[in-house]
């Protein structure tokens, strides 16, 4: 065991100021979640209908400045439904990232679709816009429709995902002016970047569709949720609509018009999210120290501690820092978990997933070196800053 790994796990346990569990990300529920969840069980609206959930919605868009927010049960619900709003059907390709978590590829799944991956950046670990170019320059045609279409399958490439990861915004605006030019759908995978911004936007919203999850582990949580935002009114009517199981307007008759899901957001999920948002701001001050302390600890290491992009500004989600090697990561990890601090690589990426392996993609050195080398650190707000 190395002196760095030790004194990595001292760092931690002074910074969170405890000698049990350290976890990766817990909840901090210091507000008014109880009271909001006490009035939603008083009102017996606990399911899928309710004022919280119209009040949730309408915060989302205005945190975010999204024109729309539908509130649904997951993330992953959240991405299979702005797909699906997109225009992904069966046998269509989807142009995405291996470094992501699997809900991602899951979710283009779902839809019959095919994830054709393509290399990030090291600077954001997000989708290279470079790399999105090279691959449609060389490997996509737009036909005499204007569809595009790969040169290696013939399918239909109808959507890109790009991946603001740890929440760290990708260089989405250079994404949107190439999916612009192929005529490609840009839905944004946005997932634990509620609170990032990209040159003064918040991201999720460059564009047609983003994401935005609330798991226990995200920086609010409403338990288990989601949300699908987007500035289209089209794009909005047609996930609330088939989010709920595709049920026409009726005082009492049950009439379906297509496929539907059983994918709205509790009244109950909502309540926790309103508690939740009102402590919001707060929570990304303190995860803004917290990434400092380890800004600043790293410095004086001589690690490179991953930090928000010049024209970016994160939510520090997850923080993280990349190991000399292979060898130095693989020994963090196995030290501060049996030590009781909680650490995580980066995702395994998807391409060499059993599910995903055999999926069209061109070369992915920079996926896989931050694989080999970035180390996800404890980022919760610590314990002294709650409330």
């Amino acid at each position: 065991m190395s002196s760095f790994a030790a004194e990595l796990v001292a760092f931690i346990r002074d910074l969170y100021r405890t000698e049990e569990l350290v976890p990766l990300h817990a909840p901090v529920f210091s507000g008014n979640e109880k009271r909001y969840l006490s009035e939603a069980i008083d009102s017996t609206m606990v399911s899928t209908v309710g004022e919280f959930v119209v009040d949730f919605e309408k915060q989302i868009a205005q945190i975010t400045g999204a024109k729309y927010a539908v509130a649904v049960c997951n993330g992953t619900a959240a991405l299979h439904l702005a797909l699906l709003a997109a225009g992904v059907k069966l046998n269509d390709e989807v142009i995405t990232q291996s470094i992501t978590f699997v809900a991602t590829c899951n979710a283009i799944s779902y839809c019959g679709a095919h994830p054709v991956f393509v290399d990030v950046e090291r600077e954001s670990l997000g989708l290279s816009p470079e790399s999105l170019q090279y691959f449609l320059e060389n490997y996509a045609d737009l036909d005499d429709s204007g569809v595009c279409r790969s040169r290696w399958s013939g399918r239909v490439i109808r959507a890109c995902v790009p991946v603001h990861n740890l929440g760290h915004p990708s260089r989405v605006d250079k994404i949107k002016a190439i999916c612009d030019q192929y005529q490609i759908a840009l839905v944004e995978d946005s997932a634990e970047a509620l609170g990032s911004y990209l040159n003064g936007r918040h991201v999720g919203t460059f564009g047609q569709a983003g994401v935005i999850s609330f798991n226990g582990n995200k920086i609010i949580t409403t338990g288990g949720g989601g949300v699908v935002l987007t500035n289209s009114e089209d794009v909005a009517v047609k996930v609330r609509h088939i989010s709920t199981t595709a049920k026409m307007p009726h005082s009492y008759l049950y009439i379906h018009d297509q496929l539907g899901f059983n994918y709205r957001m509790p009244n109950l999920n909502a309540a926790l999210g309103l508690g939740q948002i009102e402590q919001l701001n707060h929570h990304l001050g303190s995860k803004r120290m917290v990434a400092g302390r380890y800004s600043a600890w790293f410095d004086l290491h001589d690690r490179e501690f991953f930090a928000e992009a010049s024209w970016a500004s994160s939510n520090y989600w997850l923080n993280a820092f990349f190991t000399a090697s292979a060898a130095e990561r693989d020994e963090v990890l196995d030290y501060s978990n049996s030590a009781q601090v909680m650490t995580r690589p980066m995702w395994t990426p998807m391409h060499t997933q059993l599910p995903y392996r055999d999926c069209l993609r061109i070369a992915l050195p920079v996926t896989e070196r931050i694989e080999e080398t970035l180390v996800c650190l404890p980022s919760s707000p610590p314990a002294e800053d709650h409330g």
